[in-house]
Parts: structure tokens; C-alpha cells; sequence
């Protein structure tokens, strides 16, 4: 399992308590053996038999396909926003970084695969398939551990160089916070479907200001991977 705590999957644990109240259902729709085997697999994909092929996919390739495994989260709304206005949160994305042109291109790798890995956890739970269609989760889940996997060998590279740089307020960080504050309101709204909803769109909205803004400096910069 020491693969999927690398990139932040979470196995289950055994307790629950007010310190753990940010976590997700300990119930989770991929079994942790299941995933590990998966994402074993998708890393083993990007290895030839001449070793692996490194950091060298584009980012820009990286972001479309993840925009492609969201239109699963789009499908996936049930409810009108306008019947949730009353739920609604801020669950503080941190926007400037991105909007500021703040991130060097390491950092964004880092940013996406936090953000890729805190999806997963967030809507990998059963709780999470007694309120979406369960056939578009599991394929928004599975999309989501072939991003981290084809993110690996660059996330390997860069792991470590933003916390050592800046510290723990670091964006990688920022959006830790942006995620706990997710988890945190679900179990406070005791996981109803109108606090669904409302994830549902703050996590979409969030993916999509970051793959846009980033879609622009890979053009206009040229950023590959790193």
C-alpha cells in the first residue's frame, strides 16, 4: 500500500473521532487492494523495456485529459443549484495563486496531483455513491488514479523542492486547507445531497480556473512537465 500513501490515497482506518472529522467515509468504493493494483498498473504502463520514459509528456496533454475525466463530474449533477443557494460555502480556493501568475511550473505539478489525489479521496467513499450515480463515480474515481499515475514520474521530481522553498505555506498546502474545509463541511451537513451538489461544483469550478489559467502559460511559456 505504500504506493497509494505516496499519492495520498487514503486507506481506511478503524476509528473515527472529532480529530479525524476531515476525513472521508472510512467505506470505500475502490478497495484499497484494488487501487494499489490499478495504480501499479497505470505506473507500469509508462515503463518500456528500455526503463521508464521519465518526465516528458506535455502538461498541456496532462490538463486535457483531466478536463476530459471531469465531464464525468459534470454528468453527475442531480440537483439544481438553485435549490442549494442556502448551503452554500466558501470553501476558499486559493485563486490568487493561480489568477497571480504565482506558480514556477514544479509547483503546478505539485498543485495538480494534490488536487487530482484530494478529488479521489473526497468522492472515493460509499457515502459518496449512495448520493451520485455510482457508474459515473467509478469512472470520475478510475480517470482520476490515471491522471496521479501518469503524473508520477514528474511528481517523484518535484516532491519536496515547494515545502523546502516555502514552507508550509506553500500552495500545495493551500489546497490541503481548501480540501479539509470540504471534508469538514460535508460531515457538519451530515453528507446530504445539497452539500453534495455543492462540493460537486466548488471542486469543478476550482479544476476548471486552475486548467485554464495553466492551459495559458503552457502556451504562452512553453511549460512541458519540468
Amino acid at each position: 500500500m505504500a504506493l497509494l500513501r505516496k499519492h495520498g490515497i487514503r486507506e481506511p482506518t478503524s476509528r473515527f473521532s472529532r480529530r479525524h472529522l476531515h476525513q472521508p467515509s472510512i467505506s470505500l468504493i475502490f478497495p484499497m487492494a484494488f487501487m494499489h493494483s490499478l495504480l501499479m498498473a497505470l505506473v507500469l504502463v509508462s515503463y518500456g523495456p528500455g526503463g521508464s520514459l521519465g518526465c516528458d509528456l506535455s502538461l498541456n496533454q496532462v490538463l486535457a485529459a483531466t478536463e476530459k475525466n471531469l465531464t464525468f463530474l459534470d454528468q453527475m449533477r442531480r440537483l439544481s443549484p438553485h435549490l442549494c443557494l442556502q448551503e452554500r460555502k466558501d470553501f476558499a480556493f486559493p485563486e490568487e495563486m493561480v489568477e497571480g501568475g504565482q506558480l514556477q511550473e514544479a509547483q503546478a505539478i505539485s498543485v495538480l496531483h494534490k488536487m487530482l489525489q484530494q478529488t479521489f479521496n473526497v468522492f472515493n467513499t460509499k457515502r459518496s455513491s449512495a448520493a451520485w450515480d455510482t457508474t459515473l463515480l467509478k469512472q470520475l474515481c478510475t480517470g482520476l488514479v490515471q491522471r496521479l499515475a501518469d503524473l508520477y514520474d514528474c511528481w517523484q521530481q518535484v516532491t519536496g523542492e515547494e515545502d523546502s522553498a516555502l514552507g508550509r505555506t506553500g500552495p500545495t498546502d493551500a489546497v490541503r486547507r481548501y480540501f479539509q474545509g470540504i471534508h469538514v463541511y460535508l460531515n457538519e451537513k451530515e453528507y446530504s445531497d445539497c452539500a453534495w451538489e455543492i462540493v460537486r461544483m466548488d471542486i469543478r469550478r476550482a479544476f476548471s480556473l486552475f486548467i485554464n489559467q495553466l492551459a495559458g502559460k503552457v502556451k504562452n511559456v512553453g511549460w512541458r512537465l519540468i
